[in-house]
């Protein structure tokens, strides 16, 4: 069994690697008709992030929201709930944890932590809503989910136009969160690496948080396949109705699954406003929540395999951003990519159920009695 799954695995990660190539390949060809220059364009691409230090920087300070984003989708996604409400998640995480970053006056030791609980409480409460619609009236998660998306911009919209503008300054933003409430760098404070650690400081935003996410990750890959809570969640996700006859409480379950994928999504936005912006800004998200979509279809809903998958879809989209910059070829071209790239994925997965239905009517078909011939 060891040896099956592992060849099935490799094979797995194959067919994920041709998808992304070849959706690399596609958006390679519509660049030759839209650049004066489409191989130095695509070079950038590729080889930007990892060309100076800010933009390695730049290019790991994204994958670390990704990944909590992705932890966040692969939870409801392995239970076979569509909700797609890590937006409106990620914007009250980001708005809970700056005020508490904001106001509360404690040292960093305690302040940071209790931001980060707080914005991830905020995500989690959140997250109730659509698994209790959907548990209790039956409506449909992905409505719900994007329906409130758009109230939780609107209150964080409100929030922060009327409360926690600057007073100076055109720009809609609050003031800079105090040094106790920043999330720091993660390079420790060792003497005999300062010199190293202040470059990396100077040229760098990548916070304390990259330890969260390799502890969140282990984290919920252990309450995936270790705990009851996990059983219920992919007995949800495989059969419905075999989860009720084993005596799964479906309506609680539902509820707690979109609950607790909501705190993964608050910490992203923690991490948004705590270490990438260190203030609350309109906009904040820019659509980010989304994006979490591709890292866990890229991952396969394996927890363990989100960090990659983050680390590969954060890549192309810092390699995007240093495109845009440097040649005539917009970022939206990764837009492009990333829709070729689920197309194909989903493709990928849709293939051997098809395969297996076309074998069964053949099968179906071979056996089926002919009718006697008339004496």
């Amino acid at each position: 069994m060891k040896r099956i799954f592992r060849s099935n695995s490799k094979k797995e990660v194959l067919r994920i690697l041709m998808a992304v190539f070849a959706a690399l390949l596609i958006g390679f060809v519509i660049t030759l008709f839209f650049s004066k220059d489409p191989i130095g364009a695509y070079v950038s691409f590729l080889t930007g992030p990892v060309t100076k230090l800010n933009r390695f920087g730049d290019w790991i300070q994204e994958s670390i929201t990704l990944a909590l984003l992705g932890l966040a989708f692969t939870l409801v996604f392995k239970a076979e709930i569509f909700s797609l409400g890590a937006e409106g998640q990620m914007v009250v995480g980001a708005l809970v944890s700056g005020v508490v970053a904001l106001f509360v006056p404690l040292p960093s030791y305690f302040l940071i932590p209790l931001a980060l609980i707080a914005g991830s409480l905020a995500g989690f409460l959140l997250g109730i809503i659509p698994g209790y619609l959907k548990a209790y009236l039956k409506a449909n998660e992905i409505v719900s989910s994007l329906m409130l998306n758009t109230i939780a911009i609107k209150i964080y919209e409100y929030i922060l136009t009327n409360f926690l503008k600057a007073p100076s300054g055109g720009y809609m933003a609050s003031v800079y969160f105090p040094p106790e409430g920043t999330l720091s760098s993660f390079f420790p404070n060792i003497p005999f690496l300062a010199n190293i650690r202040n470059i990396w400081v100077d040229q760098t935003t990548i916070t304390t948080l990259i330890y969260v996410v390799v502890i969140a990750v282990f984290v919920v890959a252990y309450l995936m396949y270790r705990t009851p809570f996990g059983y219920e969640l992919r007995m949800l996700g495989a059969n419905i109705k075999f989860a009720r006859y084993g005596g799964t409480d479906v309506k609680r379950a539902t509820m707690l699954v979109t609950a607790v994928s909501g705190i993964f999504a608050g910490l992203a936005g923690a991490h948004l406003s705590m270490g990438v912006h260190a203030r609350l800004l309109l906009n904040i998200t820019a659509g980010l929540g989304f994006e979490g979509v591709v890292v866990a279809l890229l991952a396969r809903n394996n927890p363990l395999a989100v960090p990659i998958t983050a680390l590969a879809y954060g890549y192309m989209r810092a390699g995007a951003d240093i495109m845009e910059r440097s040649s005539d070829v917009s970022r939206e071209m990764v837009v492009v990519i990333q829709a070729i790239i689920i197309l194909l994925i989903t493709a990928e997965r849709m293939f051997p159920e098809v395969r297996r239905r076309v074998k069964t009517r053949r099968s179906k078909a071979a056996v089926k009695p002919t009718p006697k011939s008339r004496s």
